[in-house]
């Protein structure tokens, strides 16, 4: 099963201040995670310096 041929929803959103390591957690979460049918997103906001995670269904 490919998640890019599931459908995501969106569970939850959460923001807070830049952690340069971020992606390795969220990476490591996302491996973790998968059989749980779970997913996790990372977007950066360069202008306000702030990281948000996202959590997803699939």
């Amino acid at each position: 099963m490919e998640i890019t041929e599931e459908k995501l929803e969106l569970v939850a959103t959460k923001s807070f201040a830049e952690y340069e390591e971020m992606y390795k957690v969220i990476d490591f979460l996302n491996k973790n995670l998968k059989e749980k049918r779970v997913m996790l997103g990372l977007k950066k906001d360069k202008e306000k310096k702030r990281l948000y995670i996202n959590i997803y269904e699939f």
